[in-house]
């Protein structure tokens, strides 16, 4: 195996919870985990992912995605 590699094996059940995105990246991740996760994934700190992508809610809306925003506590 190539170091730089990624081998990736699926799927794997995913279940939405409550999660915190610690930076753009993750926040990212976040994202696409809870597109197809089963549930609602709760995202927290989502500053993060404003930092690095404009109106991504927006853009996977008019994709179809089942995403929006919320004040919570």
């Amino acid at each position: 195996m190539i170091p730089s590699s990624a081998i990736i094996k699926g799927p794997t059940k995913l279940y939405g919870d409550r999660v915190f995105a610690t930076d753009l990246r993750c926040g990212a991740s976040l994202v696409i985990a809870g597109l197809i996760a089963d549930g609602i994934t709760e995202i927290h700190d989502v500053y993060h992912i404003d930092r690095g992508y404009e109106d991504l809610d927006g853009k996977l809306r008019a994709l179809g995605a089942d995403i929006w925003r919320e004040n919570v506590e």
